[in-house]
């Protein structure tokens, strides 16, 4: 079964790979995260290449069904981000 790598171990596993303190890399993998997150929810798409690509998708209001009661319910339009693997990520998994 293949591990699950959680923040945590990634800080460690790249601490251990470049000599930098585990709270360096925390610190820059938060911000990495923040600045991915802010752009996206400003709807700019974030792009690194060979990795992948990050961008805000706009959905159209619809109908849903409660699946409990089969009850009609309004699912309001709204925003998703949609993550598409890079060709690099792609070609490692093969």
């Amino acid at each position: 079964m293949a591990e699950t790598i959680n923040k945590t171990t990634l800080v460690a596993k790249i601490a251990a790979s470049t000599d930098a303190s585990q709270a360096t890399v925390g610190a820059v993998l938060d911000a990495l995260f923040a600045e991915i997150s802010g752009a996206v929810a400003k709807g700019d798409k974030v792009s690194i290449p060979g990795f992948m690509t990050a961008e805000r998708t706009a959905t159209a209001a619809r109908t849903g069904r409660n699946p409990q009661t089969g009850e009609e319910i309004k699912i309001a339009a709204g925003h998703r981000v949609k993550l598409t693997a890079g060709s690099k990520l792609k070609a490692a998994v093969k």
